[in-house]
């Protein structure tokens, strides 16, 4: 699989009405690593967590990646402080098979 997966933990800044609105329609349960990325946020909307997976190009690095998430993260166009950030490069992640 070539692509990076994505974690921003974060603080909002201050929302205005239609973006919490927006934020309390996101299924908590629907928290998937997809290319435009998705919300999980707390109950008061203060933190959140933002997952987002990048396509990894031959020669690509975690901070492409990087860059690239916090690109997918600024389109939703909502104030935001980075906490934490963490990448993982799925291509180095080697599933072993039962069986063989």
């Amino acid at each position: 699989m070539n692509v990076f997966r994505v974690s921003i933990r974060g603080r909002f800044g201050e929302l205005d009405e239609r973006a919490r609105a927006g934020l309390r329609s996101v299924d908590p349960f629907d928290a998937a690593f997809t290319e435009r990325g998705t919300f999980s946020c707390d109950g008061s909307l203060s933190v959140f967590t933002f997952r987002v997976q990048v396509p990894a190009g031959p020669d690509d690095d975690e901070d492409d990646a990087g860059l690239a998430a916090l690109a997918a993260l600024d389109a939703y166009g909502h104030p935001y402080e980075v906490l934490k950030t963490s990448v993982t490069d799925m291509r180095d992640i080697k599933i072993r098979r039962r069986g063989r």
